[in-house]
Order: structure tokens, then sequence, then C-alpha cells
């Protein structure tokens, strides 16, 4: 060989071998690809099994079945769940024909749309979507974002694979349809067929709507029905030539179809009634079932409440209305806090935690942390003293003022009668007369009665001032109605409730209330008690309480107690009342007591907006 031949030999064997180089490199470089995407996927699904759960959104309803509140989910939008079983062939076979026409025949790749995607790339040197089966954008949209990269798609590959090998066809198809985003904060078919077209039963769709749900994925914010402009239009006729051409409808089923003009559903929207009920009835309902509230909120289930629609109506209107409300401060407004309870079921039917409540905010009728002044006398001072036996509403009790140790209570205004009946003293909110009857019955035994109407007090509540409504800790509104109310139903305590039933998203049963009424306390005792609270508001200081119908109830304030300060003004104002078919507590005040902020009225402001609200909701 000479040199020449020596040369060019030399120069085909490096060619060959930088051949095979890189022929090695790319199958290595292809077998580290196969790897990957055949492992990422599963590793990524094994870490996640809580993306496999789709969340729901959770309704709130009235006690008449008015849907009150739909939860938004985590993203901001709403999903309502359907198995594959309630949606038509047609809908199901349309999104088929329109997203994934070979998904029973891939293992969740489409290795013939991948070419044609690799092509198309290749022409436009750019990623793009093309390929993806119904799979992967269930694997993107589960675990991924919508960034346009190489690395991006192959994770997509790797998850769809993973999936494919976990799942059946028909849970892969079912979780797709749920999870999907379809525009205007809607995910899944099943609320976005509610959503444009007021359709709850799936397999009622008409063509036109399926093609225009199966419209929406290409872009659902611009091929959503609401969307104003041709375009949801363009894309429905697209997606109904695919429905003719795949043999799925007729050619007049499509042209029936393309004539038909969307009319949005007409809304029923109720009032927005309700922000701090239905946190409330969150919390309830959450400690009735021992989900969490992030469970509670998003697992689907149906909270069925006691709110009573007009009750709660009247109770927000009125609290609009400034007339009932005392001057605002410098920097504060006057708030308010009310509960009313149906004293027969032990149902809440309407609840305000404010003047003007949102979700999450600070809920006065549920927060211990009032004191209840004198409306808390009936409770601690003569309830114990009736049931005992040794005391009648017309018994005389002392009105002088006395010292019990340091203990000095006084009568607003100085004035001493020596004796009263109890009905005077309640009637006229003395205060002497009640810690004197407090030290006849013990301190033990009254707050043994006030466990038995649901308040329990501690041990640093042992002491006469309880006679006066001192309690430590304070009262909430709810647990005022809730003790007057054994009062109202004939000495029958019953749970004050605000949930009666949560069922989950396939109508499982998972809490009902079951009623546990029991006799607390006397007939006779809450039948005397009736009587002189009927007095207060009859003839005493509960008279703005007054209505076309019996009313019993009692009147409450603190005192401001604040150095240099009118000792006029009241840190709290109260009244705690009943009708024979619904017990209510008001509370007024500011949030911070200061030279300021007090109030300057009495505890007949909150008489009167108990009057206001009860009758207009037992009116309705």
């Amino acid at each position: 060989m000479n040199s020449l031949q020596a040369k060019v030999w030399r120069k085909v064997m490096r060619g060959f071998y930088l051949s095979f180089d890189i022929a090695v490199i790319g199958a290595v470089i292809v077998l580290a690809g196969l790897f990957y995407v055949h492992t990422y996927g599963g590793i990524v699904v094994g870490r996640h099994p809580e993306k496999l759960i789709l969340p729901e959104s959770s309704i709130l309803v009235a006690s008449d079945g008015t849907k009150l509140r739909k939860i938004p989910l985590p993203e901001s939008g709403y999903r309502a769940k359907a198995q594959l079983e309630e949606m038509p062939d047609l809908l199901l076979n349309t999104f088929l024909a329109v997203e994934d026409r070979s998904f029973y025949g891939h293992h969740g790749l489409d290795y013939k749309g991948i070419a044609r995607a690799v092509y198309t790339n290749s022409i436009h040197m750019r990623i793009s979507e093309g390929g993806s089966t119904i799979t992967q954008q269930l694997a993107r949209n589960l675990y991924l974002n919508r960034d346009q990269t190489l690395l991006r798609k192959l994770n997509e590959a790797s998850i769809a694979l993973s999936l494919e090998k976990r799942l059946s066809k028909h849970d892969i198809l079912e979780m797709y349809l749920n999870e999907i985003y379809m525009g205007d904060g809607q995910f899944g078919i099943k609320s976005a067929a509610e959503h444009y077209f007021g359709v709850t039963d799936l397999k009622k769709l008409s063509v036109a709507q399926i093609a225009s749900l199966a419209a929406i994925p290409k872009g659902p914010s611009i091929y959503n029905p609401l969307y104003k402009g041709d375009l949801p239009i363009q894309r429905r006729n697209v997606v109904l030539g695919i429905m003719k051409r795949q043999g799925l409808i007729t050619r007049d089923d499509m042209m029936s179809a393309m004539n038909t003009k969307y009319q949005p559903p007409a809304k029923v929207n109720p009032p927005v009634l309700g922000a701090s009920y239905m946190d409330a009835a969150l919390k309830e309902a959450a400690l009735r079932t021992g989900k969490t509230l992030e469970e509670l909120k998003t697992g689907g289930y149906i909270i069925v409440t006691g709110m009573n629609m007009a009750a709660q109506a009247a109770l927000e209107d009125t609290f609009a209305n400034p007339d009932f409300f005392p001057p605002d401060g410098k920097d504060q407004q006057v708030e308010a806090a009310m509960v009313i309870m149906d004293h027969r079921t032990g149902e809440v039917v309407a609840l305000t935690g404010g003047r003007h409540p949102a979700a999450g905010s600070l809920n006065r009728a549920v927060v211990d942390a009032r004191q209840p002044g004198s409306a808390f006398k009936p409770i601690i001072a003569y309830g114990p003293a009736l049931e005992s036996g040794k005391f009648s509403p017309d018994s005389m009790l002392q009105d002088r003022k006395i010292a019990y140790g340091s203990y000095r209570p006084q009568n607003l205004g100085g004035a001493y009668q020596g004796q009263m009946t109890m009905r005077q003293a309640l009637q006229q909110s003395v205060n002497a007369p009640a810690v004197w009857l407090l030290q006849q019955v013990g301190i033990t035994k009254a707050i043994q009665f006030a466990a038995k109407l649901g308040i329990s007090l501690t041990s640093e509540d042992a002491n006469l001032s309880i006679a006066l409504g001192g309690v430590h800790s304070g009262v909430s509104p709810l647990k005022m109605a809730q003790a007057y109310s054994v009062f109202a139903s004939g000495g029958i305590y019953r749970d004050a409730h605000l949930v009666r039933q949560v069922t989950d998203s396939k109508g499982r049963v998972l809490y009902a209330y079951r009623p546990n009424e029991r006799q607390v306390i006397s007939h006779s005792t809450a039948e005397n008690m009736t009587s002189m609270l009927r007095g207060v508001v009859n003839e005493g200081t509960g008279m703005k309480a007054r209505m076309n119908r019996p009313v019993a109830g009692k009147t409450g304030t603190t005192q401001l107690g604040l150095p240099g300060v009118s000792s006029k003004g009241n840190r709290d104002l109260w009244f705690v009342g009943y009708t024979p078919e619904w017990t209510g507590a008001v509370w007024m005040g500011f949030d911070r007591t200061d030279a300021d902020h007090y109030m300057t009225a009495g505890s007949g402001k909150a008489a009167a907006l108990f009057s206001a609200v009860m009758r207009r909701g037992l009116e309705r």
C-alpha cells in the first residue's frame, strides 16, 4: 500500500470511528432518554398520590334547599365531578374525536402524532403542543406547567406512561373530563354544563351544547360560550364538522346545531346571605365530621344548614340600617352581633358576627369575649333560685346596700327600697337583690344551674360579681341564646346547631344531626321565668323589644369603668329574649373600648334591634 492509499485509509477509518462514536453516544443518549422517560413519571406519580384526587367545590345549602354558596377551589375556580356513566356517549365520543382519536389504542403516547409534531416543529423551528394525547394533557395539568420546552415534553410523556400503568382508560378519561379547565372559572364538564347552559343532568345536553363544550379546551378563554365575539361559534362549528365526519351525528343534526343560537341560562341568584353563618357552619361541620376545613371545602360535600332565608335576610337588612345603631366613634364603627335560634328544634336560623361581615372576618356571634351584664341574672341568680324551690316570683328579696367582704355592689342611681319581689327586681334590673339572691342560693349551685343551660364557668367566676354578669372570659351571643332557649322551651335543652347534615359527592351521609333533647330544669322554673321576663318587656327595661306577639327577655349593660370618662357610658349593650317560636340574642359595642369609643346609649338600643329583626323575620 503506497503512502496515498494509506492516507486515504486512515481518513476512512477516522470517519468510521467518528461515526461509531457518534452512534454510540447517540445510543447512550437514546437509552438514557428511554430510561428517564420510563422512570421519572413513576417517581413523580408515586410521590404525589394526592394529585389523583381532584378537589371539588363543596356547597352550603339553606334549610329550604336554596344553594347559599359554592366554595371556590384553591385555584380560584369551581368544580363539580361526574362519573363517566353520567355522561352521554355522544359527549365522550366527541371529546375523543376532537382531542385523541386513538385514545383506546395507545398506552399514553401517540407515536404517529408525535412524529407529526416533530415534523411540524422542525419546519417551524420551535416546540409546539402537537401530539399530546388525553393522558398527556392530564399529566401536564396535574403535575406540570405549560412551558414550551423539550424537557417538559419528556416529563409529560413519562408521567403519561406512568398514569397508563396505574389507571384504567375509564379512570383516565373520567379524570380528564373532570379536571380540564373549561373557562370562566369552571373546571370539569359538569361545572361547565351547569354554568354555561344551566344543565345539571349531562344526559340532557343537546348536540350544540356538546359541541360547544368540546370546543372549549383548545382555548378556554376565547372559545367558552360567554366570550364576546364569533370565535366560540366558529370553533363550535369546527367541532360539529368533526362530529359529522366521524359519523357521530347526521348532516341534519349538524346543520340544526350550527343554526342554534346560544342562550345563557337565566341566572337565579339568591341574595348573598350569611357570611358569618357559613363560616360558623363550616367549622361546626368540620368538628362533627372530623374533616379539616380544607378537606371539607374541597371534598365536594353538601352541607345542609338550618338557615332560614327569611330570618337571615331580615337580620342582614336591619343591620344594614344605621338608624338602629348608636353613633360611631372617632376611629371605629359601633359593632353588633346577633343569633336567632329556633328553640323548638335547636337550629340556629340566622346569625351575623358583625354589621358588615365577610367570609373569614371576626365572628362576634360565636366568640366568648363580652360580659353579659344584667342579661346574665336569669341564668345565674333568678333561675337557680326558682329551681331551688325556696323562691317564687313573688318572694321578697333584700334591696339594701350590703358589703360582701371587699365586694360592694351598688344599684344604678344609688337608690334602695329595702326589699322588693323577685318579679320587681328583675323587671327593673335592680342589682342589689340579684347579688343577695345569689348568696342565698350558693355560688356552686348557681354555676351548676348555668352549666345545665350550656354555659360553663370556671373557678375564676366563683364569686358574687357573676350575679351582675361579671364573667371572667365573657360569653357569646350564641351561648346566651342557647341558655335562654331552655326557658323558652319549658326547661328542655336542645343543642344549638347550624348543620343538619353533611353528605359526600356520592350522596353518602357523613353526619346527620340527631336530636338529644333533655329536661334540664323543671317546667315550673321555665314557666315562672318566662312570666317574669315578659314583665321585663311589657313594663320594665325591655319595653323597646315589644312586638305584635308575646316577648320575654332581659336587657344587659356593662359599666365603662374608664378613669376620667363619664360614668354614664357603657362597654356593652345586650338584649336576650324569645317569642313562642324563636330565641334571639343581640350584642352591641366597640371592638376596642377606650376614651374615644364607648357606648353612650342604653340597652334599649339592643332591645329595639331585637324587635325589628324578629318582627320582620317572623312575618315573612
